[in-house]
């Protein structure tokens, strides 16, 4: 009695807030910390972008520098006609100003720049890729601990209807008792089992609040927000969908694959810039120098244009380790792809069984709830008659009790299951907020 005084306490200073499946997952993508990382991966990924296409455009330096000269000393030697004259004296330099410009513009570097640029766009869509990959791992996680608060507050539900029936039955025993119609002996059963029931609400009631707090802290919402899970998700199972049909859907919705799809692509690009590195590269160059020295010298209108061609000629002999790195990316990626397939394929037919199993098991545990209501309610009537004793009116009453939180944990699992499925299929997010 304490136990639900306090719970019942603890619940009233909760902010009570019912909530779908579907809204759980929508809020717990928005709050997701690795949904945030993934989007700065993004965002690094289109500024590996802009670096690539930067290198196509010119590059334009300009300096100018003023200096400011004390007892400068200056040597200027020039050869006359005249061996007998006298060489002027040197001038006296205060201060000298110097400006330059020079621009460079590349013209081909063995189409590099273009491999790099579409490397860099593969880049982002693998990260976008990527992100949706995390969205369906997380939409499972949530689903798994949507379905955890649930079952664990469905059995408080039970627990406590069947522990209010238990404790007025133990009233009315008690006076049974003092009016010497009762055996201390069966009353002190009946309390027994009482007193079980309520150490089950203690467990039941320890375990939906770290469910409680688990899922709050998934959703980003206040530790002190009360979650009532709607039960509509336990409707969702397998609808006579063949396994072929998962394994169909898979090989168009796995964002890992496709991601590792791209990411093999742009390894061939990388492939074909490290080739390319073998090219000699031509540039686009141009400059203009101004200068001014007082008494010494002046330089206007200096312009240079020209072509440059560079080349490494040590390429003749060096192995191009790069490309051998860049071929060993992809052979690695390729086999990456292999495995991950055959392990999609192994992982959606033991889901599918499961989620079979899960299905049958859900069956089973329903007919067990009428066994279980129709045992009770045949030992109840016996008892009342004196044709069967308490122990077996107690297990009637227990047995009761257990078949439905079964059922109520197997139709959670069973949905559960199914959610499985659809993460191996690559869908669950869609599939939840259809």
């Amino acid at each position: 009695m304490i136990f639900l005084l306090f719970f019942k306490l603890q619940l009233q200073a909760q902010e009570i807030k019912k909530i779908s499946l579907q809204e759980a997952v929508t809020l717990g993508l928005q709050h997701s910390r690795y949904l945030q990382m993934d989007k700065a991966k993004i965002e690094e990924a289109h500024a590996v972008l802009l670096g690539a296409q930067n290198n196509q455009l010119p590059d334009f330096n300009w300096s100018a520098s003023y200096m400011r000269l004390t007892n400068a000393k200056v040597d200027m030697k020039m050869k006359t006609g005249n061996a007998n004259s006298n060489s002027e004296p040197a001038p006296t330099i205060n201060q000298a100003m110097i400006g330059m410009a020079s621009l460079s513009l590349p013209l081909y570097a063995g189409h590099r720049i273009k491999y790099d640029i579409a490397r860099a766009k593969l880049g982002i869509k693998a990260a976008e890729l990527d992100a949706e990959t995390d969205q369906n791992t997380i939409a499972f996680t949530i689903a798994n601990a949507f379905a955890g608060l649930f079952k664990f507050s469905k059995s408080i539900a039970v627990l406590k209807e069947n522990l209010t029936a238990s404790q007025q039955r133990d009233s009315m025993f008690l006076r049974l008792e003092e009016n010497g119609i009762m055996a201390r002996n069966d009353r002190l059963k009946a309390q027994l089992q009482t007193a079980n029931i309520e150490l089950q609400l203690l467990d039941a009631g320890n375990q939906y609040t770290t469910a409680l707090m688990r899922m709050n802290l998934l959703l980003g919402l206040p530790d002190e927000t009360q979650l009532i899970p709607d039960s509509s998700f336990i409707q969702t199972g397998l609808n006579n969908q063949p396994l072929d049909y998962f394994e169909a859907l898979s090989l168009t919705s796995r964002k890992d694959l496709q991601s590792l799809n791209v990411q093999q692509k742009a390894a061939g690009f990388s492939t074909r810039a490290a080739k390319a590195q073998s090219f000699p590269a031509l540039s686009l160059s141009g400059g203009y120098v101004a200068a001014n020295i007082p008494h010494f010298i002046s330089v206007y209108n200096a312009v240079n244009l020209g072509v440059g061609i560079h080349y490494n000629l040590a390429n003749l002999w060096k192995k191009n380790a790069t490309l051998l790195q860049s071929r060993a990316k992809e052979k690695q990626l390729s086999a990456l792809q292999d495995e991950l397939t055959d392990n999609i394929k192994l992982a959606l037919h033991k889901d599918y069984q499961n989620a079979l199993f899960a299905g049958k098991k859900t069956l089973v545990y329903e007919r067990a709830l009428e066994q279980s209501s129709e045992n009770f309610r045949i030992t109840q009537n016996k008892y009342k008659n004196s044709l069967v004793t308490i122990t077996d009116l107690l297990d009637a009453d227990a047995a009761l009790l257990a078949a439905k939180i079964n059922l109520v944990n197997s139709r959670a699992d069973a949905a559960l299951a199914y959610f499985k499925l659809l993460e191996t299929a690559g869908v669950l997010p869609t599939a939840i907020k259809k």
